[in-house]
């Protein structure tokens, strides 16, 4: 297993609905040796996943819960959590 790197997006990879565009997940890619994917929202382990880690999210930052235009909510909304 290769150590992350510490990556900082710019403003163009995140996705104003929440989550990376492309080009972000292309240069993440890139810089860490990852494979990230584009969401999953129509179903499958991905998308079952994501719902159950992100569900752990709202409560772990509840700020984040309770604002509709989190990044947190509005990426739970693009993969219709």
């Amino acid at each position: 297993m290769t150590k992350k790197t510490d990556f900082n997006f710019k403003a163009a990879h995140k996705s104003k609905s929440g989550g990376l565009t492309e080009a972000g997940r292309k240069a993440y890619n890139s810089a860490t040796g990852s494979n990230l994917k584009p969401p999953q929202p129509e179903g499958g382990s991905r998308k079952k996943s994501f719902c159950a880690r992100s569900a752990g999210q709202m409560k772990q930052f509840p700020e984040a819960a309770k604002d509709p235009n989190s990044r947190l909510r509005l990426a739970r909304k693009r993969w219709a959590c």
